[in-house]
C-alpha cells in the first residue's frame, strides 16, 4: 500500500478555546470579573473611550466580554477551577454570586458561579473519591439527583 501525500500529513494542531459572553454593561462586568473574581484585563476595543469587547484573563482562562451581537445572555461555560474549595473560599470572601456551592459529581468537584449578566461560570477540579454525589442547578434553577439506576430525576423546582 502506497501512503499518499495527503494520507502522510498530520492534522493541524488547535490553540485553547475563547469563549465570549454577552453582556449588557461592559463597565459593570468588568469590574466584576476583576474585583470579585480575580481576573485581568488583557485589553478593551477600543482601547480608547468605551470599550465594547474586552479580553479577561487568570490563570489559562481566557475570556472575551462583548457588549451587542455576540454570544447569548446566560452561556455557559466550564473552567478548570484547580482547587475548588480554595475557589470558594476566595469567591465567598470577594462577594461573588455562587449559584451552586463546590459539588461531587462523577466528572468533578464543581460549583457554578454567576456573573451579572446571567452566564455561568462552572469551575471543576478532581471529584472527591469515596464522598457522595451531589444535586445538579440545571439552567431554570431546578435540581436534579442522579436515581441508582442511572436515569435522573427532578427533586426540586425552582421555587
Amino acid at each position: 500500500m502506497t501512503i499518499t501525500a495527503d494520507a502522510a500529513r498530520q492534522p493541524i494542531e488547535l490553540g485553547g478555546a475563547t469563549p465570549v459572553l454577552r453582556v449588557r454593561d461592559m463597565a459593570a462586568s468588568i469590574d466584576y470579573y476583576t474585583r470579585a473574581l480575580g481576573f485581568r484585563v488583557d485589553w478593551g476595543y477600543p482601547a480608547e473611550g468605551d470599550s465594547f469587547f474586552a479580553s479577561v484573563s487568570r490563570g489559562k482562562c481566557h475570556l472575551f466580554l462583548s457588549v451587542g451581537d455576540q454570544g447569548h445572555p446566560g452561556s455557559w461555560v466550564w473552567i478548570d477551577g484547580v482547587d475548588v474549595e480554595a475557589l470558594h473560599e476566595e469567591y465567598r470572601a470577594s462577594g461573588a454570586r455562587i449559584r451552586n456551592p463546590p459539588t461531587n459529581y462523577t466528572w468533578a468537584l464543581e460549583m457554578q458561579i454567576e456573573d451579572p449578566d446571567g452566564n455561568v461560570l462552572r469551575f471543576g477540579s478532581d471529584p472527591k473519591k469515596d464522598e457522595p454525589f451531589g444535586s445538579w442547578l440545571d439552567m431554570d434553577g431546578n435540581r436534579w439527583m442522579q436515581m441508582p439506576d442511572g436515569s435522573h430525576q427532578k427533586v426540586q423546582a425552582k421555587s
